[in-house]
């Protein structure tokens, strides 16, 4: 099990890093405007193609890429119930606290529990490598409890 854990996290790793190759690129429509692509959806020529990385049907990543932004989506292993009440306290709890996480989004993709977005203004306040293992080491303290 901690060989699939291992091997899932390590693709997830190198999507990131091809992923998180952001520029700034201003508006096309309103002037002095930077917005987050991934989110406005406002070119199709702007998006790349969305990739998913599933280590089984019930854990998986979404990773949505633009020119200038990455949303990252992430659907939790839940086996019962009780796991799906446990995850829905624990993302909404999260959720509520976005601001103190700064990549964390309010609203969940759907389908998925948690989002991330990172923007280009992350990558230059942030070293890109540090929001990587950040990252990878939230998806493995999840899979722990």
């Amino acid at each position: 099990m901690a060989n699939t854990l291992k091997t899932y996290l390590d693709a997830v790793r190198a999507s990131l890093e091809a992923c998180l190759c952001l520029t700034t690129f201003p508006s096309q429509q309103v002037e002095r405007h930077n917005k987050p692509e991934i989110e406005v959806q406002s070119s199709k020529e702007l998006l790349l193609t969305p990739l998913v990385v599933a280590r089984n049907e019930d854990e998986k990543v979404l990773i949505e890429s633009s020119v200038n932004s990455v949303r990252i989506s992430l659907k939790i292993k839940q086996m019962d119930g009780m796991d799906q009440l446990l995850a829905h306290w624990f993302c909404r709890f999260l959720m509520q606290r976005a601001e103190q996480f700064i990549v964390l989004r309010r609203k969940a993709v759907d389908g998925f529990d948690l989002s991330f977005l990172i923007t280009n203004t992350n990558l230059e306040k942030m070293w890109k490598h540090k929001l990587i293992d950040f990252v990878i080491t939230f998806m493995e303290e999840v899979d722990k409890e």
